[in-house]
C-alpha cells in the first residue's frame, strides 16, 4: 500500500469534510452569532459527542481494529465475519440502552456538565430539548465506527473519510431552509444532527456489502457475549474507555467552566476549535487512520523494523506540516476568524474572543496531532493501559493549568490548558515508545529540525508583515476583498515556508512510502 498516496486520498476526503464543516460554521455564526442559546446548542451537542468518542470512535476503534486485523490475517474470512456479527450485536444493544438512559436523565446531565446554564432557565430548557433530539446520534455513530474499522482494515479508506461530510450537509440545509421557519430556530440544528447520523449509517451499508462484511444482528445479545473475540474487545475497551474519557472529562470540565464565564464563551471556543480541526483532521486523524491498521499488520508479522519505520515516517510528516499550521493559527488568528465568521450576528467582540482562543489552541497544536500519531504505537500492540495511565496524569495536569490560566486569560486559558496538556501527553507517549524500544528514530532528525525551524521563523515574519497591511475587522463591508487578502497572505506564507525548505535542500519525494 502506498502510504503517501493513501494519505493524500484520505486528506482530500477529510479536506472536503472540513470545508463543508467550515461552511456550516460560517452559516451558523451568521445566523446565530455567539449567545446563551448557541452555548446551549454546543453544550447539548457535546454530550452525545462525548459518549460517541467514549464508546464508538475512540475506545471501541482502539480495541477493535487490532483484534480485527489479527482475525483477518490469521483466522480466515469465516471467523472474521462471526467476530464482526457478534461485536455488532453487542454494540447495538449497549447503544440502545445508553440512548434510552441518556434521554431520561438529560436534565441531570446538563445540570452537572454546564452549571452556568441554571441561571438562564430558557437556555437550560433549550439545551435539554436539543440533547434529547440528538441522543440517538451516538447509536448511529457506533455503527459508523464499526463500519469504519472494518473498511479501514480492508484498506477501504474513502467512505469512512467522506462520512462526516453528510453531517455537515445536513447542518447546512437545516440552517438555510429549516431554521428560518421554526419558532425556535436553533432547534433545527439539533434535528440536523439526527438526520446527519441516519445519512452516515446509510452510506456505510453498500461499502460493507461490497466486501462481504455487512454485520448480521441478533436479537439475543448473549450470543455475542459468549464469543471469545468479543470478550477480548470488551476487555481492551475497559482501559481504552479510561484513556479516551480522560480527555473527554477534561473537555466536559472545561465546558462547565466556560458556561460560568461570559455569555458566548462556549461558542467562542467552539468556533476556534473548528478552525483548529482543519490541521488536526487533515494530518492527525488521516495519519492515525492509516497507521493503526498498518502498525497492527507489522505487529502481527513481528516486523519491528517496519513498526518503527512507520512511526518515524508519521512523526516526520507531522512536524513538516503541523508546525507551520500552528504558526499560521497563532499569527493569523484575527484574519482567519474575521474572514470566515465576521458576518450577520457575529460581532467584533466575537472576532477578538475567538481569535484569542485560536492563538491558545495554536500553541498546543503540535501536541494534539502528535498524540494521534504516537497513541496507535501502543494500540497496535494491544497495549492500552499505558496510554490510560498517561491520560489520567494529563487530565490532572490540565485542570491544574486551568486554575492558573483561566483567571488570567478567561476562555482562552481553557484552550491553552488543553493544548499544553496534549503536548505533555505526546512527550510521555514518545518516551514510553522509546523506553520499550518500539520506536528508534532514524538518522537525520537534527538537520531536519534545524531546517524546519529556519523556515518557520521566515513563515512567521512573512505572515505578520503581510497581514499587518490590512484592517481585517474594518473590511467587513467588503467581504470579497477580505477573502482575497487572506488568500494573498496564505499564498505568501506557503511560498515562504516551502520555498525556504527547498532552498535548504528539502526533497518532498523522500516522504513517499510503501507499507509492507
Amino acid at each position: 500500500m502506498n502510504l503517501h498516496k493513501t494519505l493524500a486520498t484520505i486528506s482530500g476526503m477529510t479536506m472536503l469534510s472540513r470545508i463543508t464543516g467550515l461552511a456550516r460554521e460560517i452559516l451558523f455564526a451568521r445566523a446565530f452569532g455567539a449567545s446563551a442559546y448557541t452555548d446551549a446548542f454546543n453544550i447539548a451537542f457535546r454530550i452525545p459527542n462525548l459518549l460517541r468518542r467514549l464508546f464508538a470512535e475512540g475506545a471501541f476503534s482502539q480495541a477493535f481494529v487490532p483484534i480485527l486485523a489479527e482475525y483477518k490475517n490469521q483466522r480466515g474470512e469465516a471467523e472474521t465475519k462471526h467476530l464482526i456479527d457478534h461485536v455488532a450485536t453487542v454494540l447495538m444493544w449497549v447503544m440502545l440502552a445508553t440512548c434510552a438512559a441518556g434521554i431520561v436523565a438529560t436534565p441531570l446531565v446538563i445540570y452537572f456538565i454546564a452549571t452556568g446554564l441554571q441561571y438562564n432557565p430558557e437556555a437550560f430548557d433549550a439545551s435539554v430539548v436539543m440533547t434529547r433530539i440528538m441522543f440517538p446520534y451516538i447509536g448511529f455513530m457506533a455503527f459508523v465506527a464499526l463500519a469504519g474499522g472494518i473498511l479501514n482494515t480492508w484498506k477501504e479508506f474513502k467512505i469512512p473519510a467522506f462520512t462526516s461530510v453528510l453531517l455537515n450537509l445536513s447542518f447546512i440545509v437545516a440552517s438555510l431552509f429549516v431554521a428560518p421557519f421554526m419558532k425556535q430556530p436553533i432547534y433545527a440544528m439539533a434535528f440536523a444532527v439526527f438526520v446527519g447520523g441516519v445519512l452516515q449509517v446509510a452510506l456505510q451499508v453498500p461499502a460493507l456489502i461490497k466486501i462481504g462484511m455487512l454485520p448480521r444482528l441478533y436479537l439475543n445479545p448473549m450470543l455475542g457475549m459468549r464469543d471469545e473475540g468479543v470478550r477480548r474487545v470488551l476487555k481492551k475497551m475497559g482501559p481504552a474507555v479510561f484513556a479516551v474519557s480522560a480527555a473527554q472529562i477534561s473537555l466536559m470540565i472545561n465546558t462547565n467552566i466556560a458556561s460560568r464565564l461570559a455569555h458566548g464563551s462556549v461558542s467562542w471556543l467552539s468556533y476556534a476549535d473548528r478552525l483548529m480541526e482543519f490541521p488536526t483532521a487533515l494530518l492527525g486523524v488521516a495519519l492515525g487512520t492509516i497507521l493503526l491498521p498498518s502498525l497492527s499488520n507489522a505487529h502481527t508479522a513481528n516486523d519491528m523494523e517496519e513498526y518503527s519505520s512507520l512511526l518515524d515516517w508519521g512523526l516526520r510528516l507531522t512536524f513538516l506540516l503541523a508546525l507551520p499550521a500552528a504558526v499560521g493559527l497563532a499569527t493569523l488568528s484575527e484574519p482567519l476568524t474575521a474572514t470566515l465568521f465576521h458576518y450577520g450576528k457575529f460581532d467584533n467582540t466575537s472576532v477578538l474572543m475567538t481569535s484569542h482562543a485560536l492563538i491558545a489552541y495554536g500553541v498546543g497544536l503540535i501536541g494534539l496531532i502528535l498524540v494521534k500519531i504516537l497513541a496507535p504505537g501502543f494500540y497496535a500492540k494491544q497495549d492500552i493501559r499505558t496510554p490510560v495511565k498517561i491520560a489520567i496524569g494529563v487530565l490532572i495536569a490540565t485542570q491544574l493549568m486551568n486554575s492558573i490560566f483561566v483567571p488570567w486569560f478567561a476562555h482562552a486559558g481553557l484552550a491553552l490548558s488543553i493544548g499544553l496538556g496534549a503536548c505533555l501527553n505526546a512527550v510521555l507517549l514518545f518516551w514510553g515508545l522509546r523506553r520499550r524500544k518500539l520506536y528508534t528514530p532514524r538518522p537525520g532528525w537534527g538537520l531536519f529540525l534545524i531546517k524546519l525551524i529556519g523556515a518557520l521563523f521566515l513563515l512567521a515574519g512573512v505572515a505578520m508583515w503581510v497581514a499587518g497591511h490590512f484592517d481585517w475587522i474594518a473590511m467587513r463591508a467588503h467581504p470579497i476583498a477580505r477573502i482575497g487578502a487572506l488568500m494573498l497572505v496564505l499564498a505568501a506564507c506557503s511560498v515562504a515556508y516551502f520555498g525556504a525548505l527547498m532552498i535548504m535542500g528539502f526533497r518532498f519525494r523522500e516522504f513517499k512510502r510503501i507499507a509492507r
